[in-house]
């Protein structure tokens, strides 16, 4: 299952995305992917904190790989010209590279029992003439050519706010969780968020963090409805992970136990709908096709659309 959190910048998703993370190994492996501009899900994992931006202990950027992805994920499909000619949004055919969950071709860097991935910082040569979706878009590929199987986990920690709806990534997951505080401002982006997705059929469920009173689980319940699956209260054992203080999930007081425990549950009661998947990854190459790509390469990108490929572990296994 792909789980994806966003949220209100500083609503703690990063924090509930490693915490996360690290409770669903028990259930099976887990690919955590760093795809926030501020790149510290590695130091909410454990790892040693480095130059701002990221971690000491970060493994390559995918970012910065994004031709040699193209190129490993091409394989000999017939309908892709070449390597400049495919895009973030380019769908897999036959004759393309399909990956299982830990593909060594992607760096990762094992902490915690996670596999942990990331997109990189902005670079010095990125400022001023670079957006940060342009690294986003090795997560797409990756994400649109994973055949994931049963009982294995892929969690994202997205970029803030509704800045997720800037391309078609935010369709490429089973469920999304928005960390949602119970404030005016955290219920204004959960709502965004909601109005976004009408349409697209993306399954969201809301976390309350922060939550200091029975109130604050009333304010949330109130705006959000039935969307609401759990919160997190206040968590000395949390605040001292964040502080950088020694931390495993055995520290993690028994609400939060719960907490996690019930969104690892939605997850998996989560049907896995493979041909939704393929016919959303249709849909937004069309419109990015249509959009800027077409000009951008020279030629009809829709014609990469492979109408005989059929997403699921069935046609991989073939």
């Amino acid at each position: 299952m792909r789980l994806a959190f966003v949220g209100k910048g500083g609503s703690g998703k990063t924090t509930l995305s490693s915490l996360f993370a690290r409770y669903a190994t028990r259930r099976g492996p887990v690919v955590a992917i760093d795809a926030d501009i501020n790149q510290h899900l590695g130091l909410a994992l454990g790892l040693d904190g480095g130059l701002a931006g990221g971690t000491a202990g970060d493994p390559p950027p995918l970012g910065g790989m994004l031709t040699e992805i193209k190129d490993y994920l091409r394989g000999d499909n017939p309908l892709i010209r070449d390597t400049a000619s495919m895009v973030k949004t380019t769908p897999p055919g036959r004759g393309s590279r399909l990956v299982r969950l830990n593909d060594p071709f992607f760096p990762s860097r094992s902490v915690e029992g996670v596999s942990l991935m990331v997109t990189g910082p902005f670079e010095e040569n990125d400022l001023g003439v670079a957006c940060y979706h342009s690294k986003l878009g090795a997560v797409e590929l990756y994400l649109n050519h994973l055949v994931d199987g049963p009982g294995e986990y892929v969690v994202v920690d997205m970029t803030a706010g509704a800045d997720s709806f800037a391309s078609g990534l935010f369709t490429r997951f089973d469920l999304t969780i928005l960390v949602a505080e119970p404030t005016r401002q955290g219920v204004s982006v959960y709502r965004q968020y909601r109005d976004h997705a009408a349409g697209f059929d993306v399954e969201i469920a809301v976390v309350g963090n922060k939550i200091h009173a029975p109130e604050d689980v009333d304010f949330l319940r109130e705006h959000v409805g039935d969307d609401l699956l759990t919160w997190f209260g206040h968590s000395p054992a949390i605040r001292g992970m964040e502080q950088g203080r020694p931390f495993t999930l055995d520290n993690l007081e028994p609400a939060g136990h719960l907490a996690l425990a019930t969104m690892l549950d939605r997850l998996d009661a989560q049907p896995k709908d493979w041909t939704k998947f393929g016919r959303q990854a249709a849909e937004f190459h069309i419109r990015n096709a249509h959009a800027w790509a077409n000009r951008a390469t020279g030629e009809d990108l829709v014609a990469q659309i492979d109408p005989g490929f059929v997403y699921g572990p069935a046609v991989a296994s073939s």
